[in-house]
């Protein structure tokens, strides 16, 4: 009986055939010219001048081949097909299926995303050309937080040019809210939705949500004058079934019953999430245009996340009970020297509820003017936004009885099964409330964190477009010059502490439990649920500290400023029938980064053991960048691109602090910690890609990538001089260990990517209404890294990095109806996942097939018309997210999120 075995055999459906037959039907498309004659557009003799009005799927597709095609640089676009209408639950899903993009699910949301096999750390995000700041540790944009009913269209630059400021190295993606005065007139667009999780109703909820969001878009005095407001909410329940052990796998010394050198984990739980996501987006746009000289336009946008949930879970150390009877194994199988199955005897499991309470804020300002006279143009932009973290984990743990006797103890059946946690069966019962006592475990009565996080940005550019004129009119059609200034500041505090007993054991109250929680996929039944911070609240003390000496380095702030000068000639040149559009230019930037934190001095007297420690450094970076676009016949278009790109370090690792001692053996000072010396990571680029176009109905694009980068980082120990730190200790010597994050030597990558996008009645007219987009890629790396902690070996592939992804999205869209059948798809890859310390760990993550549907009908007239009722169901297989050790027999993680529908209408007028 294996876990979740049911659909574990679906994982091969749908594979690369679909790719493969939607390619097959470009190429045919490409090689028969009479496709090609079909999408131009008809001369004035042969038809009569018509207007058609393209609304739906194919609007939102038509908008994107667009962008792509005028484009200078190398990019993929993704548009709206209304206001307020992207066709995805949630931005990051919409990005994820462009070519050369994948997405990472964090809770069984897509969050993170990596471009072109690079981690988030090497992407940077933008909102209407501005970076933005992140409720997380680092940089990284957790894009769930950005409603897709408020945004317009998304814009992914996968090369850059001088003038695009905060460019990543990956790629840059620009998140665009709406231009009201680009409407022809007043629009007002109403969405609501009803949501069902399949796993049902577990623990604090039933399993149900919706969505609502409204959008009103309108111009005054005489269209000089345009108002955009839009508001979304969300309510989404968190029901989850999941497994995992404690990391890492580690090879066992031997005895007891198991062998020396077998892998095995430390202990294994089995746990019912639920909870839920709640989150309101608020996006204002006001844009003046008295005349045609100027514009002024100012948008924002604010949002708040709310995130609680409670792990109620069953769980067991292989290693201790915290009694004298010895634990021992029985019945012990190994699957290629790693622990499969056994009987763990005189264990002493517990029932644990884990609480997790999150509320994220982030409130963004923009003002841009901009001023057109004869032959130049000046803009100047303004902006600032600031992220909000505030984050409360409690736990409280329960075992049978008081104590920890014989009678208590419990033999409990383990089977891996070829990785697969198939069973974790204890011999006793825990599903009555009054035999189970909050009390005193292995791992104490329960423990606290409220992490609390503030990244603030403020910026400001000004940038001179000057019109070319003479002899240069033949090469260039003008300059840019511009400088921006960008001021950083990001700090976090996490103050922890035990959960104490304020009296004796005692069981939870039954005012303060929930319904039961079954765990029947893992073997285990029943456990009881109950309410985690009444708990601690009525019967526990909780005082959280910063200023304990394990607590001092997990709190810093780090400061960055960055001014960026650039200069970029804009080339626009024919060599008869073949034109030559795109860029050459250069970005200067000078960044200076510094970093606050404190460390633990145990030679101190009391009260004065917490110092402080400064540290930081400037550097310069020139960027040169070259994009070329080569129209040819029949709308063909040879793009070339090269540049130096960077990207700057992750905040966290750009922290002051260090945990630091002095061994009582060696006398030698050590420490590990962050590193403020760091300098980015830098890369060569060169691009090449060929795009065939049909209009702006359909294309096909080929596309090869390659960087180098020059440096990498790394965490590694390295030999420090400690003489600022030793002065009082018992230290014979300045001289000791660091371990922190280093820069070092990089390596290669490279890719290929194909894509694109066919209405199928470019084929036959008796598949009018059907359509096809597709891509695959295909990403190899010579760079491999080792894992800081050491829990998944060494010369692993970089993080983010899946050898192959694919995306298909098969459409119909004919009068009024809409289907939408996609699927997107990502190999294994190294996965950078928060761990129970609230860390960053390296974890292998098993490659996905996510399966989303989407069916509506729109009215086309009558009273009704606009009237739209849309069905939706995400994650259409309930695929699970698995994350390894290294070898598929050494799981971390199983985890079941349901499939999501939503039933829903939406509006317009």
């Amino acid at each position: 009986m294996k876990f979740f075995a049911p659909e574990r055999s679906t994982r091969t459906a749908m594979q690369l055939s679909p790719v493969a037959a939607g390619c097959a039907l470009f190429v045919t498309a490409l090689a028969n010219p009479a496709y090609a004659q079909q999408a131009s557009t008809t001369s004035a003799t042969e038809a009569p001048m018509t207007s058609v009005t393209v609304t739906g799927i194919r609007r939102g597709i038509e908008d994107a081949i667009s962008v792509k095609k005028d484009a200078t640089s190398i990019v993929e676009a993704i548009s709206a097909e209304d206001i307020g209408k992207l066709p995805d639950a949630s931005i990051a899903e919409s990005i994820a299926r462009l070519p050369g993009l994948a997405a990472q699910r964090v809770a069984g949301r897509a969050q993170a995303i990596s471009v072109r096999g690079l981690s988030p750390d090497f992407a940077t995000t933008l909102l209407n050309g501005r970076e933005q700041v992140s409720t997380g540790d680092n940089r990284g944009v957790e894009f769930d937080q950005y409603p897709s009913e408020l945004l317009s269209g998304v814009t992914i630059y996968k090369t850059p040019d001088a003038s695009l400021v905060g460019q990543g190295l990956s790629g840059t993606l620009d998140m665009q809210t709406v231009r009201p005065l680009n409407f022809a007139k007043r629009t007002v667009s109403m969405n609501l939705r009803g949501e069902k999780n399949s796993l049902g109703s577990l623990a604090s909820t039933d399993g149900k949500g919706d969505r609502f969001s409204v959008s009103y878009i309108d111009q005054f005095l005489n269209r000089t004058l345009g108002v955009a407001i839009g508001f979304a909410h969300m309510d989404s329940p968190v029901v989850a079934y999941e497994t995992g052990i404690y990391e890492p796998w580690k090879k066992a010394a031997g005895g007891n019953g198991i062998a020396a050198g077998t892998t095995l984990t430390e202990g294994i739980k089995a746990l019912g999430r639920s909870g839920y996501n709640r989150r309101d987006g608020l996006m204002g746009v006001i844009q003046y245009r008295p005349n045609k000289q100027w514009t002024s336009m100012l948008d924002v946008y604010a949002s708040r996340t709310k995130h609680e949930d409670t792990a109620n879970q069953f769980e067991v150390s292989l290693t201790g009970n915290g009694g004298s009877a010895p634990m021992f194994a029985t019945n012990v199988t190994t699957d290629n020297g790693a622990l499969a199955s056994g009987t763990i005897n005189n264990a002493y499991p517990l029932v644990r509820g884990m609480y997790t309470k999150r509320q994220d804020d982030i409130r963004a300002l923009g003002w841009n003017n901009e001023l057109r006279m004869d032959g130049w143009s000046l803009v100047a932009d303004v902006s600032w936004s600031k992220a909000k973290r505030d984050e409360t984990q409690l736990e409280s743990n329960t075992q049978l009885g008081i104590a920890n006797v014989a009678g208590n103890l419990d033999s409990v059946n383990l089977d891996f099964n070829s990785g697969d946690f198939s069973r974790l069966a204890p011999g006793k019962s825990y599903a009555d409330p009054s035999q189970l006592y909050v009390r005193g475990t292995i791992y104490g009565s329960g423990y606290g964190k409220t992490p609390y996080v503030v990244d603030e940005l403020k910026s400001a550019k000004l940038v001179a477009n000057i019109n070319a004129t003479g002899a240069l009119e033949n090469w260039f059609s003008g300059f840019d010059v511009g400088v921006n200034h960008s001021d950083r500041s990001k700090n976090k505090a996490q103050p922890e502490g035990a959960i104490n007993l304020i009296s004796g054991p005692f069981t939870v109250d039954p005012s303060l439990q929930y319904a039961p929680v079954g765990l029947g996929f893992a073997g285990v039944g029943n456990i009881p649920a109950w309410n985690v911070p009444g708990v601690v609240s009525k019967y526990m003390s909780f005082a959280p500290s910063a200023t304990l000496s394990y607590l001092t380095s997990k709190n810093w702030e780090v400061n960055e400023k960055v001014t960026t000068g650039f200069a970029k000639a804009n080339i626009d040149h024919d060599f008869g029938a073949v034109t030559m559009r795109g860029n050459v230019g250069v970005q200067v930037q000078h960044t200076k980064q510094s970093s606050d934190s404190k460390y633990w001095d145990n030679t101190a007297p009391e009260g004065q053991q917490v110092k402080p420690v400064h540290d930081g450094k400037s550097y310069n970076d020139w960027l040169p960048s070259l994009n070329l676009a080569f129209g040819l016949d029949n709308e063909q278009t040879i793009r070339v691109a090269m540049a130096k790109q960077i990207a700057r370090p992750r905040v966290d690792q750009l922290r002051s602090a260090l945990d630091f001692g002095v061994s009582d053996n060696t006398l030698k000072p050590g420490a590990s910690g962050g590193n403020a010396q760091l300098d980015p990571w830098r890369a060569k680029a060169f691009d090449l890609s060929y795009e065939k176009y049909f209009g702006k109905k359909a294309y096909l694009a080929a596309a090869f990538f390659y960087k180098k980068l020059d440096t990498y980082i790394f965490t590694q120990t390295q030999v420090y001089d400690f003489s600022n730190y030793i002065p009082g200790t018992k230290a014979n010597t300045p001289f000791g260990d660091y371990k922190a994050p280093y820069n070092g030597n990089g390596g290669s990558m490279k890719g290929v990517e194909l894509s694109g996008s066919l209405p199928l009645n470019m084929l036959t007219p008796v598949l009018d209404g059907f359509g096809v987009i597709a891509s695959a890629t295909y990403t190899d790396s010579a760079i491999t890294i080792e894992d800081p902690d050491g829990s998944i070996g060494t010369n692993i592939p970089l993080p983010g990095l899946s050898k192959r992804t694919t995306n298909v999205t098969v459409y119909y869209e004919k009068g009024g109806f809409e289907t939408r059948l996609s699927q997107r798809k990502r190999s294994d890859f190294v996965g950078e996942i928060g761990n129970f310390a609230a860390e960053r760990s390296l974890r292998y993550v098993v490659g996905e097939s996510i399966l989303d549907l989407q069916v509506g009908y729109t009215f086309q007239d009558g009273p009704m018309k606009n009237l739209g009722f849309v069905v939706q169901a995400n994650n259409l297989r309930n695929a699970a997210y698995e994350t390894y050790n290294g070898s598929r027999n050494q799981q971390l993680e199983y985890q079941k999120y349901g499939r999501t529908v939503l039933v829903g209408v939406n509006y317009k007028f």
